[in-house]
């Protein structure tokens, strides 16, 4: 018998069977599989036998309800023709399916489980954000090994064009890293980063925000958490995620807010006096039971989502600011410290650049210039009080900290 349309729709299962196969009986190994199925319903499909390695070997094709005699023949010519080759299409199939079972997303939760014993909090949260976020999520359900150099380049393009070059590189780079883990995990064979272009890289930002732009954003940041965290970054210079992170352990009795080496860029602790603006705005902060962190109540690392509430504050602003990011601040601070007559090294201390002293100052000089450092910052603050009440600048005299 030919399995040709008319031969296999006229096959029945024969009474007191629930299954059946019908081999065609000119291509070996090609067959027609009927199965009882639930309410009497015959479940018809095209199957291939063969034997490999002295084992038999069942290779499905399809439904006979979907694929027809003439396309199944074909297909089950295409797996004999491979087993005459040597290959095992059984065994290949189930390879496939378990590489399919292997998504992106789910490499990715692996990753960042090994590399959260490694980076610090903030590192640690930048890796996540960029391999879990929007900016890779057309790849998070693809299989690892299906996702090619074209996959990788048309997100990249992508991200370059929504948030900037920067962005892109950033991203490329935290992409690279996570497919060079796996191929050293025996998860992937290649990494389909390499040979895509590497994003324009930015120059270096020179934004310095003039005091009334200053004055217009801290009037412009409301009260919720995004709002504090805005103007304690004015009165500071602190980084974003610094800010973002606070806990309340990091508030001492001594008066001042101790940055912990784990949170510093420059992995040692820093330290600025808690001054009147700055205990005012943290005096705002509720205190939620079981939870140490000031900002971001669902997250417990901190603030996260600053793009949407930069975008609210840009609304509120209404152009009155030219275009600006939050790091722009960091840089207004020093620039303003000094234009105050503050001295370098202690911007850099205000800054926590400590660590970052070169030559023998770099080995010998470790002092925090404690002392300098409030100063400086009590300077600030009596100029961003005039600037936000849009009076005449005062030196007011603050309470020294009991040393």
């Amino acid at each position: 018998m030919k399995l040709d349309s008319k031969a296999a729709a006229a096959l029945e299962l024969p009474a007191g069977k629930a299954d059946v196969i019908y081999f065609d009986d000119t291509l070996i190994g090609f067959g027609l599989r009927l199965r009882a199925g639930a309410g009497g319903k015959v479940l018809r499909s095209w199957i291939v036998q063969y034997r490999r390695a002295g084992a038999g070997r069942r290779y499905l094709i399809g439904s006979a309800d979907v694929l027809g005699a003439d396309k199944a023949r074909a297909a089950a010519k295409e797996v004999l023709a491979k087993v005459a080759l040597g290959q095992d299409p059984s065994a290949d199939r189930a390879d496939r399916r378990d590489a399919d079972k292997l998504t992106f997303r789910k490499a990715v939760e692996d990753f960042l489980t090994f590399k959260g014993r490694h980076l610090r909090p903030n590192s640690f949260a930048g890796t996540r954000r960029y391999l879990t976020g929007a900016y890779f999520r057309p790849l998070h359900t693809m299989p690892l090994d299906a996702i090619t150099r074209q996959d990788v380049a048309l997100r990249l393009r992508a991200i370059s064009n929504e948030s900037g070059s920067p962005t892109a590189g950033q991203a490329r780079g935290q992409l690279s890293s996570f497919f060079t883990w796996c191929m050293q995990e025996g998860l992937a064979d290649a990494n389909p980063v390499i040979g895509t272009r590497a994003p324009a890289k930015g120059k270096s930002r020179e934004r310095v925000l003039d005091d009334q732009e200053l004055a217009a954003i801290w009037r412009a940041s409301g009260d919720d958490d995004y709002g504090r965290i805005v103007k304690l970054l004015i009165l500071t210079g602190a980084r974003r995620e610094e800010v973002g992170g606070m806990s309340w352990p990091e508030f001492k009795a001594d008066g001042t807010w101790t940055l912990p080496a784990a949170r510093s860029k420059n992995d040692r602790p820093h330290s600025l006096p808690m001054l009147p603006m700055m205990r005012e705005i943290i005096d705002t902060v509720p205190k939620l039971a079981g939870r140490s962190r000031l900002f971001g109540v669902h997250s417990a690392s901190g603030f996260q989502s600053w793009d949407i509430n930069k975008s609210k504050l840009d609304a509120r602003l209404g152009g009155a600011v030219e275009p600006w990011v939050l790091h722009d601040v960091r840089r207004t601070v020093a620039t303003g410290l000094a234009n105050l007559g503050v001295l370098p090294h202690t911007i850099e201390a205000v800054l926590g650049h400590v660590g970052h002293r070169a030559g023998v100052a770099g080995v010998y000089n470790k002092s925090p210039y404690a002392n300098e450092v409030r100063s400086a910052l009590v300077l600030w603050h009596d100029h961003l009080r005039t600037l936000i009440a849009g009076g005449e600048r005062k030196v007011l005299a603050y309470p020294q900290a009991a040393s």
